[in-house]
């Protein structure tokens, strides 16, 4: 059986979609925090558990008779990441699974300036050690992003941030239905897989010009300086730490972390990845 971890959450949720698409609902079982949020799994067939990171108890049920696991990363950082990972790769291991699937990131390394990238690292690490075949996904940075980033540029027509670099922006469906391709031919990739992003890396001049084309309104890109910005966001409510990790990504852009870029995902997916454009234009028509 083919366990998802957050099967509830954004990519989760996409990655079952697409794996029914190509193994049977009684092969696949979703961990979640709350399995009423599934109710809709479970009536096509999905075995739906409680599953949690912090409840080793819970995971031990949850990943019982998993032939593989994916592991979708928390939302949190540093040490508390750390143990949450390191508890549901546990679980897996113990419950016997013959590969674990991770979600980790294309930038993934421990001298990274943006947080998550070295929980990524020390995360694959682990995994290294288990003992278990495992695949760490490295995905693109998460296209969604992009929109939390825009501030009040379309009120505005000024698109405020720190300096920044090219980031191989990638969608959560694209991503989704790559994690499905590899889990229905297991063992594709051992280990880390080579990035998985989308063809292009883009900063955000280019996303000011894009919006600029698309809502046929002049979007100039301003540069702010990190300490302002960093001030700016913490007077706003945003809590100190939260800002200082959000400003290290800009940091890690412009030392080209998330430049790379290749075709191994659209070769996955047999078609092209989805557009920062197509991103784009989904998140004005939500506005």
């Amino acid at each position: 059986m083919i366990i998802v971890t957050g099967g509830t959450g954004k990519l989760g949720s996409q990655l079952v979609d697409r794996l029914l698409e190509r193994v049977a609902a009684e092969q696949v079982g979703v961990s979640v925090r709350d399995p009423g949020r599934a109710a809709d799994l479970a009536a096509r067939g999905v075995r739906v558990r409680r599953g949690d990171f912090t409840d080793a108890r819970s995971l031990a049920a949850a990943f019982e008779d998993a032939t593989q696991v994916v592991i979708v990363s928390t939302n949190q950082s540093g040490e508390v990441a750390m143990a949450q990972h390191i508890a549901a790769i546990d679980a897996a291991h113990d419950a016997g699974a013959r590969r674990i699937l991770y979600t980790s990131h294309q930038a993934a390394a421990e001298d990274s300036v943006f947080a998550p990238m070295p929980d990524h690292a020390a995360t694959e690490r682990y995994l290294a050690k288990t003992g278990t075949a495992f695949t760490a996904l490295r995905n693109g940075f998460y296209a969604s992003t992009i929109p939390l980033l825009l501030g009040q540029a379309l009120e505005t027509g000024e698109l405020v941030a720190p300096a920044d670099g090219p980031v191989s922006w990638t969608a959560h469906a694209d991503l989704a239905e790559a994690a499905a391709v590899i889990l229905a031919d297991e063992g594709r990739f051992d280990g880390p897989t080579p990035p998985l992003t989308a063809p292009e890396a883009l900063d955000l001049d280019d996303i000011a010009a894009l919006l600029t084309d698309l809502t046929g309104r002049a979007i100039r890109r301003v540069v702010a300086e990190d300490p302002e910005w960093t001030a700016t966001l913490i007077d706003h409510g945003m809590p100190a730490f939260q800002a200082t990790m959000l400003l290290g990504m800009f940091q890690a852009a412009r030392r080209g972390e998330f430049a790379t870029t290749g075709n191994d995902l659209e070769t996955l997916i047999g078609r092209p990845a989805t557009p920062v454009r197509t991103i784009l234009e989904d998140a004005l028509k939500q506005r």
